[in-house]
């Protein structure tokens, strides 16, 4: 569903910009931003999967992976279409790298579906980027947490939006699963499309507004060095070495062919990290 986006404004060369995210999209009547949904038509900036969902399912709480979240809970999960990345090593490359198939639900409807399913403790926004699906997420949040208070609301998120959207989705929000895909320019440069420096201020911005844990998908030969996995977990630790850390085992996947990560290289990044945080767990081994 089509409506109009938040957080752009008009140019006077008949184009307009999109703040939302770090990349500041100025986007020429026609065309899309490069999330590719957030459209200029005629002077207004829409956002075209308002509603829209790709995926959901009841999952686990720890598949966001959140470990120290309300354990051992399940939590009704739903995606959209779309992304501000585009990561070569994508698990959901068919729902954020395209528009894919999807049904319309209404905010209301989806709080209600909330609300009437048994052992669920609330929404994740999930499998694809939610910063992209901004307003649905925001809406749906809010109304969530209006309707039902002890109702938890996450975002699993790349953690790539601007300091205004994000402050005024996370009174909403009880906690966050943050992609610290590297902590290398070069890397989210070449491999994901966008920055690093954004992605470290929203951590320490989440970190502390709401309950934060942090992935890494350590990839072979690309990010996988034990001095890189240091500078990740003392940068954590000078927010709060209490802040999860789930190392993550790569598998070849979408554009990018590197053979799975070592499994021993996987265990010594565990023993570095520990070294600074407190809670550091290894995921897909």
């Amino acid at each position: 569903m089509k409506r109009e986006a938040m957080f752009y404004e008009k140019l006077k060369d008949n184009k307009v910009h999109c703040f939302l995210c770090p990349h500041n999209c100025v986007i020429e009547n026609g065309t899309f931003g490069k999330c590719g949904v957030r459209a200029h038509e005629n002077g207004q900036l829409v956002t075209i999967n308002y509603g829209e969902i790709t995926s959901a399912a009841l999952d686990p709480i720890e598949k966001k992976p959140l470990y120290y979240f309300k354990p051992h809970t399940q939590i009704f999960s739903v995606g959209s279409f779309g992304c501000n990345f585009t990561c070569g090593f994508c698990q959901n490359y068919t729902i954020s790298q395209s528009v894919a198939k999807s049904q319309f639900v209404s905010k209301e409807d989806l709080v209600d579906t909330v609300l009437s399913m048994k052992d669920n403790i609330g929404i994740a926004f999930t499998y694809n980027e939610p910063s992209i699906w901004y307003e649905y997420v925001y809406d749906s949040a809010k109304l969530l947490k209006e309707t039902s208070p002890d109702k938890a609301v996450v975002v699993v998120t790349n953690g790539y939006i601007q300091e205004e959207p994000l402050k005024k989705l996370l009174p909403y929000v009880d906690a966050m699963n943050i992609d610290l895909k590297s902590f290398n320019t070069i890397y989210y440069k070449d491999l994901c499309g966008g920055n690093l420096i954004p992605v470290l201020e929203t951590i320490e911005r989440a970190a502390r507004a709401c309950h934060v844990e942090i992935t890494t998908l350590l990839v072979s030969g690309e990010n996988d060095k034990l001095t890189e996995v240091e500078e990740i977990a003392k940068f954590l630790s000078n927010i709060s070495p209490e802040i999860p850390l789930h190392l993550s085992r790569y598998f070849p996947r979408y554009k990018l062919e590197n053979p799975p990560t070592d499994v021993e290289l996987m265990k010594n990044a565990e023993k570095t990290a520990k070294k600074y945080l407190n809670k550091v767990s290894l995921g897909n081994i």
